[in-house]
Formats: structure tokens, sequence, C-alpha cells
């Protein structure tokens, strides 16, 4: 049966990213932990500098993921663990958390808005990052401080790694979703130009987005609620025979 809780932990990144608390924010995360300006950027009269600055934006925001990734991954064991640990507790934990991925989907959804949930820790420093190291604890600020923001869904991916059978499945669930997060976040980096054009469009449909991804938590949370999340792996094993072979 393909595996849809990988499939989710993906399609989780990429909504994130394309979150309207972050989406925005990306071309300014690009050049604070490259130090390549919006300026040099966008020059075009430097073909050979050109091809330096990308590279380094490239490696710098490898670095970057690497480092939420790092962060996501350790939440993912920790839940797993947590959900081993009251493996005896796991029908009522089941029917909580169904409950509050239903609640989340529902703020995603603007329904009704949690402040908490709303809120934005990160810090603003006036000073740049030093090589692949400091892009590296960019990164780890930027999983802690956005955590609020992409809550919903994050939490929703957690929820799912709380119900793995292993610590490596949990682990591997937010692998899977930071590289959802992280993979269009390193192709900006290679494509700045493109990115602007695509956003724009993008940002014309936050609202939109924002009702699909709380619809789709909301739809996760009735099944795990309801104990029939796997109706959606026979759903998938019947339409795309395909994904069976990726698990």
């Amino acid at each position: 049966m393909a595996d849809v809780s990988f499939l989710a932990a993906f399609a989780g990144g990429i909504f994130s990213f394309i979150s309207p608390c972050v989406l925005p924010l990306v071309p300014g995360y690009i050049s604070y932990v490259s130090g390549v300006s919006f300026e040099e950027i966008r020059r075009e009269d430097d073909k050979a500098g050109a091809a330096l600055r990308r590279r380094q934006m490239l490696f710098t925001s490898l670095a970057f993921v690497a480092g939420l990734s790092l962060v996501f991954i350790s939440f993912g064991a920790s839940a797993t663990l947590l959900a081993k640990l009251l493996g005896q507790y796991r029908g009522v934990i089941e029917k909580i958390a169904g409950a509050v991925l239903i609640i989340f989907g529902l703020h995603l959804a603007n329904v009704f808005r949690i402040r908490w949930l709303d809120l934005d820790t990160r810090r603003q420093t006036a000073a740049r990052p030093v090589g692949l190291f400091g892009a590296f604890v960019v990164g780890v600020a930027f999983a802690f401080g956005w955590t609020p923001c992409i809550g919903p869904i994050l939490g929703g991916i957690l929820v799912l790694a709380g119900a793995r059978e292993t610590i490596g499945e949990g682990v591997a669930l937010l692998a899977v979703y930071s590289a959802g997060l992280g993979v269009p976040f390193v192709l900006t980096a290679l494509a700045m130009d493109r990115f602007f054009l695509a956003s724009a469009r993008i940002r014309k449909h936050y609202r939109l987005i924002e009702r699909v991804s709380g619809g789709l938590l909301v739809l996760l949370g009735l099944l795990i609620l309801t104990n029939q999340f796997t109706i959606i792996g026979r759903a998938l094993d019947r339409w795309f025979p395909w994904l069976t072979s990726l698990s």
C-alpha cells in the first residue's frame, strides 16, 4: 500500500514554503545567508561574477536547509519517542491528535484564528552570517522562529510521525517534510529571477492555498479521529499503483 504519510509530509513541506509567512521572505533570506545583494543578483553585465554568485547562493542555501532540517527531524524523533513511551494510551492520543488537526485546519482555512499560531518569533540582526556555518545556524533559527507560523502544517506532520512504529520512521517522515520545504528554497537560489515571477502569481491565490491546506488538515484529522486513515492509501493504490513502488 502506498505510504500516504510520506506523500502528505512532502506536500506539507511545499505548502509551508508557499505560505504567506514564508514565501515573501525567501529572497531576503537567500540574500542574507549568501551575502549577495539584490542589485548583484539582478546584474546581467558580469556573467563570470554571476556564476560565482550563483554557486555562493547554492551552497549557502544548502547549508541553510541543512540547519532547518536538523531541527524538524529532531522534532520528528521526539514525537515518535513520546508516542512510544505513551503507547498504552495510543487510542486516546489518536483521538486528541485528530481533534487538534481539525482545529489547526480550521485555523489555517481562516474559519477562525488562534492568536498564538500567528506569532512570529524571528529575531532580526544586522550582522550577516559568515560562510556555510553561519548559513547553517540561520537555518536552525529559521526552523524555531517560523514554527508558530507553519505550526498547523508542521503539527499535522508531527502527529503522523507520532503514529510511526520506530523513531527512524519518524525521522524519515520529517526529513521528507524538510525536503518539501527545502528543495524549493534551493531551486529559488538557482533561479531567483523566475522566482519573482512565480511568487507574484502565487500571492494572488494565497487565500485559496490556505483554504486547500486547511481542508487537507481537517480531512487528515477526521480520518485519524475515525480510524479510517488507510482509506487514502487504498485509494492511491487503486488510482496510482506506481506509487507503491516508491514507498
